[in-house]
């Protein structure tokens, strides 16, 4: 399924740490808020354990978490994203907790996303290289858990209810890093914008330009859809759009 015509109104991109988001799905983000979608910005950790400077060890932590935070707001800036939330959780010791899906489940109750975008939580292993990082894996599941059931069910976390967050229904799930994805994203228009905020984590990426590895990935997607570069999703449609007579 190819569905470069697509714009959801509202969506909201949770991921564990300041440049995940922009390594994966900042083309198709910055294709939706270009078609005016409000994209909003969710960083579950300030990713403040990013660093393997031995120089560094002592009392580093608090300096890089504000560091890393400020290049994923200039990150959101280039990509059009309209809104960035933190919410503080500890960078490396992530795990798939009830507050953590309330947290995320009270902010997609707020902004009332028509999608939700977020990684694949089953992905452990990518190729024989790549063992994914836990923190992405428990950020996607209680994202996934947030969006369906939690965040449409009125008398689950019913504290938010007697707070005024009323349910809302999530339409559609975008799980990138699936080993099935099932639609592809044109990211031709948009993948330079991918690129240049990806540049804007300097704290993460040092001297190394990531411009051929973003090409390289976009354009094996891209094989893979019929497409010249893309990024690709598993969408799990929760609410079928109405038919208009």
């Amino acid at each position: 399924m190819i569905t470069p015509e697509y714009i959801p109104l509202i969506a909201l991109s949770i991921h564990a740490h300041p440049d995940d988001q922009e390594f994966t799905v900042g083309g198709t983000l910055a294709r939706w808020a270009r078609a005016g979608c409000r994209v909003v910005s969710v960083v579950v950790t300030r990713g403040e354990s990013g660093n393997n400077d031995p120089d560094k060890d002592g009392g580093f932590k608090p300096a890089l978490a504000r560091i890393r935070i400020a290049e994923q707001a200039a990150a959101n800036q280039v990509l059009g994203i309209a809104e960035t939330i933190c919410l503080d959780y500890p960078d490396g010791e992530l795990e798939a907790t009830i507050p953590l899906r309330r947290d995320l489940t009270r902010l997609i109750r707020i902004h009332k996303p028509e999608v939700v975008v977020l990684g694949d939580p089953q992905a452990v292993f990518y190729g024989s290289g790549y063992i994914n990082h836990p923190d992405h894996r428990a950020a996607a599941q209680a994202g996934l858990y947030a969006a369906f059931p939690s965040a449409g069910t009125r008398l689950i976390f019913t504290d938010l209810l007697a707070a005024g967050y009323e349910p809302h229904n999530v339409k559609r799930v975008y799980i990138h890093g699936s080993e099935k994805p099932d639609t592809w994203v044109d990211i031709a228009a948009t993948i330079e914008v991918k690129i240049a905020a990806l540049r804007r984590h300097v704290s993460q990426l040092g001297d190394w330009d990531p411009e051929e590895m973003i090409r390289k990935w976009a354009a094996e997607e891209g094989q893979r859809g019929g497409l010249e570069s893309a990024e690709a999703f598993k969408v799990m449609v929760l609410e079928e759009e109405k038919q208009e007579n």
